[in-house]
């Protein structure tokens, strides 16, 4: 496998210059990894500040759109403190594909107004009937807040059964209409409804251009109902090219089973888990949500030695300034050949 500064000089080297605005609020000094001598310098990173956004160890896993042999990579990259960078270039990151660099770099954009495809999923077992009212005023907001004319939302309740309370639309008065018409009550089968409504809402999405897939988990991460394993939902999740990011609704001082389910079911799948001390904070968990999603890059790549076989391939994406963290995929599944 070759070295990751190896990849990186190919996939940078490989590369014709672009230029992208980069943001004006608080600039990062500059990289201390310039290009090539033959490539223009970029232009000094932005650092577009977030309230209380926590910075995962481990390299998570946004959208990936996978086309014939064409990879759209959507990927979001932070400092030490979880501030978003805006106004990289494609320069500035290292990548591999099944441990190959790749083959050709089609596009490198900012996607701040990539058009969203948001589920927002509300637990609604009994173990939360308390806090869900604050939960159900939080979501509206959030989707007050995100959605713009070319974006869609729907809306979700789940308990041992899932109910899809209102399907994909603009219309915000539907979906606050569907949020509100849920009720808590019953058990939890929180990896059957993951499984289900990746399956049914999202894999089956028809579109035509580049979206944003993503589902807004609200939950204690308890389960006591499923048929579903963890990994299953979790596959499913990536097959259908979906982030998930998780609030957790335990506010209690001290970390809980629940607490880890949601943590791991948001980094396999690129998204991140919040766990707020105290039930007003859940709407922070959703406005950072809102802010990261508008504050993603896209890259868009054909890989190496493709093979349309069904295959996961590994993703390993780094920015080569040591300051900035990069949230890519771990991998995709390749499309299998039709007949």
């Amino acid at each position: 496998m070759p070295s990751l500064l190896t990849a990186a000089l190919l996939f940078s080297t490989a590369l014709s210059p672009a230029s992208l605005r980069a943001q004006t609020q608080q600039p990062a000094p500059p990289l201390a990894t310039q290009p090539a001598p033959a490539e223009p310098q970029p232009p000094a990173p932005t650092v577009t500040s977030s309230q209380s956004a926590p910075t995962s160890s481990d390299d998570l896993v946004p959208t990936i759109k996978v086309q014939v042999n064409e990879v759209n990579l959507i990927f979001t990259v932070t400092d030490k403190k979880g501030r978003f960078i805006t106004g990289l270039q494609r320069q500035n990151f290292g990548l591999l594909d099944n441990r190959l660099p790749p083959e050709a770099v089609l596009r490198f954009e900012q996607q701040t107004n990539l058009p969203l495809r948001v589920g927002i999923m509300l637990d609604t077992s009994s173990s939360i009937r308390q806090r869900f009212q604050f939960e159900q005023d939080s979501a509206i907001e959030f989707l007050l807040q995100i959605l713009h004319r070319n974006d869609r939302a729907f809306v979700e309740g789940f308990d041992i059964e899932t109910d899809v309370a209102q399907g994909f639309t603009n219309n915000i008065d539907l979906l606050n209409q569907g949020i509100r018409k849920l009720r808590p009550g019953g058990g939890t089968a929180l990896y059957d409804a993951l499984y289900k409504t990746c399956k049914d809402q999202m894999l089956t999405l028809k579109e035509n251009g580049a979206v944003r897939r993503a589902l807004i988990l609200v939950s204690d991460g308890d389960d006591n109902y499923s048929r579903a394993e963890q990994s299953d939902a979790i596959k499913m999740c990536q097959r259908a090219e979906t982030i998930v990011y998780s609030i957790s609704t335990n506010v209690s001082p001290s970390k809980d089973k629940g607490d880890d389910v949601l943590k791991t079911i948001s980094e396999a799948t690129g998204g991140e888990a919040f766990f707020p001390t105290k039930i007003e904070d859940v709407a922070t968990g959703f406005h950072n949500i809102q802010e990261e999603l508008r504050s993603q890059y896209s890259l868009v790549y054909r890989p190496a030695n493709f093979k349309q076989d069904g295959s996961f391939r590994t993703i390993y994406l780094q920015a080569l300034d040591p300051r900035f963290h990069v949230r890519a995929s771990k991998g995709y599944f390749a499309p299998r050949a039709t007949p």
